[in-house]
């Protein structure tokens, strides 16, 4: 009798085998001339040679939907296990979803603007998104980098913010590192945990395939196989920014987001992303989009308060 095993990769066994390995039961009943055992991660199959080469591309297809949309049910076995592969490739060439998120969310470009973002992403390798609050840059950012760890283009995110609120110098704040760091990066885990299933996030940020930390962690490290995330880079400076820039090795994206009318740092300091789209906007593998007042998606409160205070204020 021929043996067959499979691992179950980046999925949490309990989530992908149901409720009582419900989805389990249901996947042994297409496949009642073959034995399957799960324990854990693995799955053993045996029997007939023909049937398990079948039976070992329609899991590996099962485990692929899972790791993109975060869920599985009989609805979804059954479709998946009966379609052929063209279906199933047709169904993702027509898919212009980033990441299938927590609870069904489909997370997509809301705005022609951050469609435009997207595909920018995918044709350089460098990006620096511009625009103001609420505009969705960090929000898309992450989900495309969620979306390339998942396809395995990159072996890890790496999401970076300057702590300039706090002086780049957490020293006067309580608590150890991770509590010191933690309510700059926030927005960051925000994102994060509508796109990860907890169990998945925890476990990814514990074996450091996502990392988040502040700017000033990154000198001196060459990020490569990543997918790297500068937020609130207006509030950088010309030398931070150009070690961020510096930091980049092979097979990596960089993605630089920030809104030059919200400046925090201290008085005649030049504002390293400002900067830089006037030294990089020609560089060929470099691409620069501006959002603007109509990618605002979040309350729409949010568009006349911006519009109120730009009207009082003198930006540089």
């Amino acid at each position: 009798m021929n043996e067959r095993i499979i691992e179950l990769l980046d999925i949490t066994p309990k989530e992908f085998w149901g409720a009582q390995d419900a989805h389990l039961e249901a996947i042994k009943k297409y496949y009642p001339k073959l034995k399957i055992v799960a324990r854990g991660t693995l799955l053993k199959a045996y029997g007939e040679e023909e049937i398990l080469d079948e039976f070992e591309t329609r899991f590996r297809r099962l485990m692929q939907h899972f790791t993109r949309y975060n869920r599985i049910d009989d609805n979804v076995i059954l479709r998946v296990l009966e379609s052929d592969a063209q279906e199933a490739q047709h169904m993702n060439a027509s898919d212009r979803i980033l990441v299938h998120g927590i609870g069904g969310k489909l997370i997509k470009a809301m705005t022609p603007n951050q469609q435009k973002l997207v595909d920018l992403v995918l044709k350089n390798d460098m990006v620096f998104a511009i625009g103001p609050a609420g505009t969705g840059k960090t929000y898309t950012g992450v989900a495309m980098a969620v979306k390339a760890l998942k396809e395995k283009q990159v072996k890890r995110i790496i999401l970076t913010r300057p702590a300039v609120e706090a002086g780049e110098n957490l020293g006067f704040l309580p608590g150890d590192m991770k509590e010191k760091l933690d309510p700059y990066m926030q927005p960051l885990y925000d994102a994060l945990r509508d796109m990860l299933p907890p169990n998945t996030l925890d476990d990814y940020i514990m074996k450091g395939i996502i990392q988040i930390a502040p700017l000033a962690f990154m000198r001196g490290r060459t990020l490569d196989n990543a997918f790297v995330i500068l937020d609130e880079a207006q509030n950088t400076t010309h030398n931070q920014m150009k070690m961020f820039l510096t930091r980049m090795g092979k097979n990596a994206k960089f993605m630089i987001t920030g809104d030059p009318g919200q400046v925090d740092l201290p008085r005649r300091t030049i504002s390293g992303l400002k900067e830089a789209i006037l030294v990089l906007k020609d560089v060929e593998g470099i691409g620069i989009i501006y959002l603007d007042d109509k990618d605002i998606v979040r309350h729409k409160l949010v568009k006349k308060v911006i519009d109120a205070y730009r009207s009082i204020e003198n930006l540089d």
